[in-house]
């Protein structure tokens, strides 16, 4: 990427680094935020995660030179930085970096990653494909400081607006972004956009609670919040974790590890922590040759492929996490044969249902036997109840409210390229990945 963070001037020629021609150049205009179009590019990345920083690579890769621009909203880079524990792994293998298996000879691959940080032969020594899930964050942070000069960080997108040119087509997208340190708003413009932003924290209904002292984490603010509240070792806490998966798990594994002056309870609605699988038959769904298998199913038979697949990466904890739990439950029983003294607890069937804060800001859970329908409330009052169930990917919805009119089935459906479905074809491109 020698020169793709430059907007196009009047000067420029109207060529597009993708194939679908422009009539470029186009004027700038002022909207009714009062933000001019302060440059105009050939992509626009809304979110700068893995996908993003993929699309980066494999346009570095290609030896192309499009005027691109990311947009991030955090102020650096950072992957899931609030579940960056010390001992966590990755749950798949450094081989499906960002190019290896596109090119094992890039410059952005994990183990030139190693190399160039004079730990490739150490790393060897590991025998392992799952690396610490800080290092793996680091091999990002890497790759993605190539980019620096291309991505604006501390911006967040509001919208996403078509620009509409003589016979109704949408030959471009004006990007409207609002600078988090000073709410001053930018418009850019763009031939083709990417949205990849990634998921919402999830927290359901029954433990909403907007309050500025609320009990409630999710999971996503764990190692930014918790640990810091812990840091007193005299002060005894307790602490509840709702949920059955490996962010559950993990938070669960921290807490006593790392705190012998906590308590804490684990909820879950199943009937136990049930294991991810990632044996190798199964693994091949993700294999490349596998989309293109998928799309081409009927609806019922995609959902039915998910679902039986599920298994492999939802609310499931790897196999050796839940080896590490089971024998802290056994010491416990060890020492201390009756359970409700134990000062790690795992609940299994009980879903929350709602809580009740007390008036000095600790909460106790109401509770669903998911076998019989009873509730109860829980045994103990927590200081904190840690929300670990998962993330809600609607963000483009808002972003793209605009474009509604445009689509072929009034939903952001996505064809096999990941291109938004449209009724037309004389729209330029815009695409949605998740990370």
């Amino acid at each position: 990427m020698h020169d793709n963070a430059r907007p196009e001037s009047d000067g420029d020629k109207a060529t597009d680094e993708f194939g679908i021609p422009s009539v470029m150049p186009m004027p700038m205009q002022e909207d009714i935020n009062g933000a001019g179009v302060v440059g105009v590019y050939d992509l626009v990345c809304v979110g700068f995660g893995p996908a993003s920083l993929a699309i980066a690579v494999a346009i570095h890769d290609k030896g192309i030179s499009p005027r691109v621009l990311y947009l991030e909203r955090q102020q650096e880079f950072k992957w899931h930085g609030g579940m960056l524990l010390p001992d966590a792994r990755m749950q798949i293998s450094f081989l499906k970096d960002l190019a290896t298996l596109r090119d094992p000879r890039s410059h952005f691959t994990f183990l030139n990653y190693l190399h160039s940080k004079n730990r490739l032969v150490a790393f060897t020594n590991l025998s392992t494909f799952l690396p610490f899930r800080v290092e793996y964050n680091d091999y990002l942070t890497w790759c993605a400081s190539h980019f620096d000069e291309y991505v604006r960080y501390g911006h967040e997108t509001l919208s996403i607006t078509p620009c509409l040119v003589e016979g109704g087509r949408v030959q471009s997208w004006d990007i409207l972004s609002r600078e988090v340190t000073t709410d001053k708003k930018t418009i850019v413009r763009a031939r083709h956009i990417v949205i990849a932003v990634g998921g919402k924290p999830k927290i359901p209904t029954a433990l909403s609670d907007p309050s500025p002292d609320s009990p409630i984490v999710h999971s996503s603010y764990y190692s930014h919040t918790i640990p810091r509240m812990l840091a007193d070792k005299h002060r005894k806490c307790h602490v509840a974790i709702v949920g059955g998966g490996q962010s559950a798990a993990e938070i669960f594994d921290h807490l006593q590890s790392s705190f012998g002056n906590v308590s804490v309870s684990l909820y879950t609605g199943d009937s136990a922590l049930r294991p991810s699988d990632d044996s190798p038959f199964v693994n091949e769904i993700f294999d490349p040759d596998r989309v293109d298998e998928f799309y081409d199913l009927p609806q019922g038979a995609q959902q039915d492929l998910l679902h039986r697949n599920k298994a492999t990466n939802y609310g499931v904890v790897r196999p050796e996490l839940l080896d590490r739990l089971y024998e802290l439950m056994y010491h416990q029983r060890l020492h201390e044969p009756v359970e409700s003294k134990w000062q790690y607890k795992i609940v299994p069937r009980r879903e929350v249902v709602g809580h009740d804060k007390q008036s000095d800001g600790r909460t106790r859970l109401k509770l669903r036997n998911t076998l019989n329908g009873s509730t109860s409330l829980s045994e103990s009052m927590f200081d904190k109840v840690i929300v670990a169930t998962g993330y809600v990917r609607n963000a483009h919805e808002a972003m793209l409210d605009s474009t509604r009119n445009l689509l072929e089935t009034g939903e952001f459906d996505t064809g096999r390229d990941y291109k938004v479905r449209t009724v037309t074809d004389s729209v330029t491109a815009s695409y949605l990945y998740s990370q």
